[in-house]
């Protein structure tokens, strides 16, 4: 089980209230907003406020805070998914290529999926002339790569992390 499974698992063992959940809100969408203000919103004491916002925390309710950045003032304006399809689908190939995937700052997410091919990868680079070299260096070294589908995305319509609450 991972971090984000053990924590949603103890996360699942209590019920949040109505105040839980406008914190979990607030903090999401601001989560640099001062315990002061935050025990405002809420109207409850910075004290109460904090004590539930550790006990948050404790719980896996909240994974963390980061700050999310312009990948086009970053040089990594191009964002493209990719799927991949392993040669074989068994532990020792799949965990070769997980650890691999790891250490590679353009891919910024990899999900095993159920269909038509093994994982789904979100990667950000700088241009398309970046991405052919990325593909070419990086995604066909990966261990048990089998096929690739590129998809460069020409528009992002809708880019959120929010959870409803």
């Amino acid at each position: 089980m991972n971090d984000i499974d053990s924590a949603a698992h103890r996360g699942s063992e209590r019920d949040l209230d109505k105040i839980d959940r406008r914190i979990l809100r607030v903090l999401q969408a601001d989560g640099r907003i001062s315990n002061l203000k935050l025990a405002e919103t809420v109207h409850l004491s910075p004290t109460a406020v904090l004590e539930r916002v550790k006990r948050l925390t404790r719980e896996g309710y909240i994974l963390g805070y980061e700050a999310r950045l312009n990948p086009l003032k970053l040089g990594a304006g191009l964002l493209v998914f990719v799927e991949i399809l392993l040669d074989r689908t068994v532990h020792d190939v799949m965990d070769t290529f997980k650890a691999a995937v790891q250490v590679r700052p353009e891919i910024l997410e990899a999900h095993l999926v159920a269909g038509g091919f093994d994982y789904l990868l979100k990667t950000r680079v700088a241009d398309m002339a970046a991405y052919r070299e990325f593909i070419g260096s990086v995604i066909w070294t990966l261990p048990g790569v089998r096929e690739t589908r590129t998809y460069a995305v020409m528009e992002e319509v809708k880019n959120s992390s929010l959870l409803p609450v």
